[in-house]
């Protein structure tokens, strides 16, 4: 569910049709690809889906075993219920890069890039779309908090912990903690600050409009991650998928472009690439596949979507992510929300 308890987060996959190329000799099809310069076997990473181990008792873990398992990437939440450098001791050898708010101490966040760049992540998600938590009706009818066992393991003090022992009255404790400790002051010349902590590349997560994209560029970041926050922050945004052409076309090949939201078969990945992005990101299949399965159950939501992926391309005629072009989608104007 969206915010107000919306149906902002549908995809609309049916918005955008495939025109596949015949007589191409799909005998054999590469999905590798790179981002940000690290190699990948496929376009699929693991998003940042926070509080991992609320779904399974080994949470991040066993994401980034089942990435690493994959060749692929995950993306690690700050707000994980597994540290930056337990995550990295799980899987030495994976691609993981880590997402970050900016808090209203600026030492939190410093720390934190710099616990990620000298565990050997690959670059920083910066988050810009959270200066406050969007109404989430389900948080606020839960009076959402974690359960006792758990808190975010990147910090040490129970109030930046989102620890279950502060008292959050009735209301959700994720608002009333993003009120408390991120910043929403941040403007773009804040990026100039986070520039200069970190050699990493940064992306900026959450960019929506073509004008952002192109202050993003500017401003000396490295990517776009095209992103609604699972239409969990402003009700009425349109699909990620749509916003994804105007974003492409503004920062002109200058950066990379990415995109999660909505993300469920082959052809989705399949119909993002195709217009423009690099790669997309996943995240409530994989928390899906974590609760049922734990690792097993992550790697199996992975292979089953780089199969579905590898015959989407096969039967568009695709031998390699590289011949993927916006001639094999095209809008249809008839498509209807089933929401």
């Amino acid at each position: 569910m969206g915010v107000n308890g919306s149906g902002s987060c549908g995809w609309f996959p049916d918005r955008w049709k495939l025109y596949p190329r015949m007589l191409r000799n799909v005998a054999e099809v590469d999905l590798s690809t790179s981002v940000l310069g690290q190699r990948v076997s496929m376009p699929i990473c693991a998003g940042a889906t926070a509080m991992q181990c609320m779904a399974h008792v080994d949470g991040e873990l066993a994401t980034v075993r089942a990435c690493r398992s994959l060749g692929t990437g995950m993306m690690l939440s700050s707000w994980s219920t597994s540290s930056i450098e337990e995550v990295a001791e799980a899987s030495p050898e994976a691609l993981r890069w880590l997402q970050l708010y900016i808090y209203k101490d600026r030492d939190v966040t410093k720390q934190l890039v710099q616990r990620a760049e000298r565990k050997g992540y690959k670059a920083i998600f910066l988050t810009v779309d959270t200066p406050y938590l969007g109404n989430r009706f389900d948080d606020v009818r839960n009076s959402f908090k974690l359960p006792p066992h758990l808190r975010m393991k990147n910090f040490e003090t129970n109030d930046l912990a989102f620890s279950p022992k502060e008292n959050f009255g009735d209301k959700s404790g994720l608002a009333s903690y993003v009120t408390k400790s991120i910043d929403p002051s941040i403007s773009w010349e804040d990026i100039k600050w986070l520039r200069g902590l970190t050699s990493l590349p940064i992306v900026a997560k959450g960019i929506l409009r073509g004008d952002d994209a192109r202050e993003a560029v500017k401003h000396g970041l490295n990517g776009i991650l095209v992103s609604n926050h699972g239409a969990r922050q402003l009700d009425g945004v349109p699909a990620t998928i749509d916003a994804l052409p105007e974003i492409v076309e503004a920062v002109e090949g200058k950066v990379e472009v990415f995109l999660d939201g909505g993300v469920r078969k082959g052809t989705d990945v399949l119909k993002a690439l195709a217009l423009g992005a690099k790669a997309v990101f996943v995240g409530r299949p994989i928390i899906w596949g974590l609760a049922s399965q734990g690792e097993k159950g992550v790697q199996d939501v992975l292979e089953i979507l780089k199969e579905e992926f590898r015959l989407a391309m096969a039967l568009s005629g695709c031998q390699n992510v590289k011949v993927i072009d916006k001639t094999l989608v095209r809008k249809n104007p008839s498509a209807v929300s089933k929401i």
